[in-house]
């Protein structure tokens, strides 16, 4: 069976459009606190969320937004979540992190690693109620450091949990080089329990698809869970308006703003030695060359990898999913924003 590569392209373009919106929302302090989004992850989630069914459960990390557009999550009440609303998703409580939807068995949280347990246990009621049922848990590489994680990933093995584990490696744990804080092969520590593990190319929504097929139909069939490692970009710093970003994007303007920090940092009398400090500028130096080389070099689109090939395909229809995308995100926004413009009106009158 191969995917249908035009659905999976319109639920990567419905997730990068949304998120673009987003964090356009953010910047003109529409969206307040921290934002981290999830562009570059996109044929991840769409192409592991292509295989859930009713009464899968998702359980997802600081970055849901992609594989919660994918399960069809009404998009008004994800912005209204994010906008604060009382009439959010999650009533306002929730945020961009905290979210949760019964409708569609998905919960995110902001608790690094939190997924593993949360689908460890989803999956321990669908093999309770002998249903088909089946979980997914979304985190990044990072989390492969937490303790809980890696009991999730023990029991799920010797009580043979419906669970399949993805792992999206950017390389970057917060603003740490993962390579730095990383201990050995992710793999193999999901080997090391005698799980299953599959390796993917994350900006290939076609390997990612297949792959997380392959460990889904292995946990319908009673076989037990999977890890699989997808590879991918991360086009955002860690949250928007991430320094290092800032820096490595426009390292002469951001310099300039640095300039008196950095002398006072060098003056100063207390703390550390001339030399250590020297040594910690380096450091942060390292920080933002890497991340430069990873921005610029390095970086994997998973969004323009498959327009490449579909506009060679089709370019009509590549062309209307565009502008059908684009008016369905841009109606969220109206429908959203002219609530929040109703729900002001009406607060002010009342007082």
């Amino acid at each position: 069976m191969e995917p249908d590569l035009w659905s999976l392209y319109r639920q990567m373009l419905r997730s990068r459009r949304f998120e673009e919106v987003v964090k356009d929302l953010w910047e003109k302090g529409e969206i307040s606190g921290e934002m981290h989004l999830g562009i570059g992850e996109e044929a991840i989630a769409a192409g592991v969320v292509a295989h859930v069914k009713t009464g899968d459960a998702l359980v997802l990390d600081h970055r849901g937004t992609p594989p919660l557009v994918a399960r069809g999550v009404d998009l008004v009440l994800l912005l209204r979540e994010f906008l604060g609303r009382g009439d959010g998703l999650c009533c306002g409580m929730g945020g961009h992190i905290h979210l949760f939807s019964p409708e569609h068995c998905a919960a995110s949280s902001g608790i690094i690693g939190a997924s593993g347990p949360m689908a460890a246990g989803f999956g321990l009621a669908a093999q309770y109620r002998c249903a088909e049922n089946v979980a997914v848990a979304f985190f990044g590489e990072g989390a492969m450091n937490q303790g809980m994680l890696m009991e999730s990933l023990n029991l799920a093995v010797a009580w043979r949990l419906p669970v399949l584990f993805v792992c999206k490696d950017n390389k970057w744990a917060m603003t740490s080089h993962s390579n730095s804080v990383m201990g050995g092969s992710l793999i193999d520590r999901a080997r090391s329990f005698g799980m299953p593990t599959l390796e993917v190319d994350g900006s290939d929504v076609v390997a990612v698809w297949r792959s997380a097929g392959e460990a889904l139909e292995r946990a319908r069939n009673g076989d037990g869970p999977t890890f699989l490692l997808a590879h991918c970009s991360r086009l955002e710093g860690h949250l928007l308006g991430d320094p290092l970003l800032r820096i490595a994007r426009n390292p002469i303007e951001e310099m300039k703003k640095l300039t008196r920090p950095l002398l006072a940092f060098f003056s100063a009398t207390k703390g550390a030695s001339l030399g250590e400090r020297i040594a910690s500028m380096g450091t942060v130096s390292s920080m933002i060359g890497r991340l430069a080389i990873d921005q610029h070099w390095n970086c994997r689109d998973p969004i323009h990898r498959i327009q490449k090939k579909l506009r060679r395909t089709d370019e009509v229809r590549f062309i209307e999913i565009g502008k059908e995308v684009d008016q369905e995100i841009q109606q969220a926004v109206e429908t959203a924003l002219s609530s929040l413009e109703e729900h002001s009106l009406n607060s002010r009158n009342k007082s």
